[in-house]
């Protein structure tokens, strides 16, 4: 392996290394995210009667909601455990363990019982898969992030960290492809019966060829320099990260937390805004969730571009304020929109939304030194993610029963958003740091 002197960009050597890490990082994490988008979709559309079967209907709804956002609250600890793996032993290592663990949760989920069948049992089983699930994905994006960051030229640091953060966006369009070829082959019935367990099953594919890619990737340039400093690998990596960088750790978090909770409140809770409150049609929910999402890839790749030539905090600060925008755009709906309304609304939030993802991706990676970057940068993420995206579509749900508006879920957004907006206008402008230091 090759290294520029201490201030250049790190290279790989050929240029089949490079396009083998992007594969890897991007198919790593849209295996992650489509299994965690099929189960998001499944609460809302499937769960609420499988497992949690009472006599009001949204307290089904929100008993399945609440498990979706069980996962999240095993994602901080996922995020510190595959963090201080990564930064202790490396980072492909903990990528690869954090990929097998998803996969394996995630196809336990398609052999599940139903309540029907074992009763509370069940839900039981749910839950800790799903534990498992956020557990696994606590340490993903971010792994993904840092070692695209430390691994390809710093000039366009925000177009290569783009790749692995395409897996929300694309995991949702492979999900929904997914449930809505389940659904329009079977029928809803059937697939409310049995025909949800395919989308679960079909990830066994995606998780295969994830593993091989991923066990082909090359270390981080980054992990090797300190690995060959044996006193820089930090003994007490989430130590070091609280009591050395707890402000950037913050800035993390809080805009972490506002791009979490655009996105689930953009796609999760959308399924249930437009099925229940709308009065759309299951069809017409998934195909403008997989045309947004399509499109939100492009705007993510676009804006990590563009941050690249006018820095990390104009873009993603350009994405907050618009996604509020696009969040009262679409939160003041009226019921009976039509399709293409549909579409449009989520064409719109979900591009916003790529653009903080576009800004904010390199912007995590350079705000911390390598031999703590995995375990910072994992920590405060996935405490963010609890915030933002396990409670986002449970709090969304509840205002719009509470206040039979969804411009109350608007306000919410809004207020989700605040703190990021201020933590992107105070913090340095971070483009073309150094990530070997």
């Amino acid at each position: 392996m090759n290294f520029h002197p201490a201030g250049a960009p790190s290279v790989r050597s050929s240029q089949a290394a490079r396009v083998r890490l992007l594969i890897a990082s991007s198919i790593g994490t849209i295996v992650e995210w489509y299994d965690f988008a099929i189960f998001a979709v499944c609460a809302a559309l499937v769960f609420n009667t499988a497992f949690f079967p009472v006599s009001d209907p949204l307290a089904g709804l929100l008993a399945a909601l609440a498990t979706q956002a069980v996962g999240f609250v095993a994602r901080p600890l996922g995020g510190w455990f595959f963090g201080a793996l990564g930064d202790r032993i490396g980072r492909k290592r903990s990528l690869v363990a954090s990929l097998l663990l998803m996969g394996g949760s995630t196809v336990a989920m398609g052999l599940l019982p139903t309540y029907a069948q074992v009763g509370a049992l069940a839900p039981i089983l749910l839950v800790a898969l799903r534990l498992l699930q956020g557990f696994a994905v606590g340490g993903e994006s971010t792994g993904a992030l840092v070692i695209v960051a430390e691994s390809l030229p710093a000039r366009q640091r925000g177009l290569w960290t783009g790749f692995p953060m395409v897996g929300g966006p694309a995991g949702n369009v492979l999900a929904t492809a997914a449930i809505g070829a389940a659904l329009g082959t079977f029928g809803q019935a059937a697939f409310a019966d049995w025909a949800w367990r395919l989308p679960f099953l079909a990830s066994a594919v995606l998780i295969l060829f994830g593993f091989w890619v991923r066990r082909r990737v090359e270390e981080s340039p980054a992990f090797i320099e300190v690995q060959k400093n044996q006193h820089d690998v930090p003994r007490a990596p989430l130590r070091e990260a609280l009591t050395r960088h707890p402000s950037d750790m913050v800035r993390v978090f809080f805009v972490k937390a506002a791009e979490s909770a655009l996105f689930y409140l953009f796609s999760s809770f959308f399924i249930v805004l437009s099925t229940i409150y709308l009065a759309a049609s299951r069809s017409d929910a998934l195909n403008a969730l997989f045309w947004g999402s399509l499109l939100e890839v492009a705007a993510i790749l676009a804006a990590g571009a563009a941050a690249d030539r006018f820095g990390r905090r104009p873009v993603t600060l350009v994405g907050l304020v618009t996604g509020v925008m696009a969040a009262f755009y679409l939160f003041t709906l009226g019921k009976g929109a039509s399709a293409a309304e549909l579409t449009a609304a989520t064409l719109l939030t979900l591009s916003c939304h790529g653009v903080i993802v576009g800004g904010m991706s390199a912007y995590f990676t350079e705000l911390f030194p390598a031999r703590v970057r995995y375990t910072a940068m994992s920590t405060a993420y996935s405490a963010a993610a609890v915030l933002g995206g396990a409670l986002a579509p449970v709090i969304g749900t509840w205002l719009l029963e509470v206040f039979h508006t969804p411009l109350a879920v608007g306000i919410y957004a809004a207020a989700m958003v605040v703190p990021g907006i201020w933590a992107m206008a105070t913090t340095r402008e971070t483009r073309g740091t150094d990530l070997l230091l």
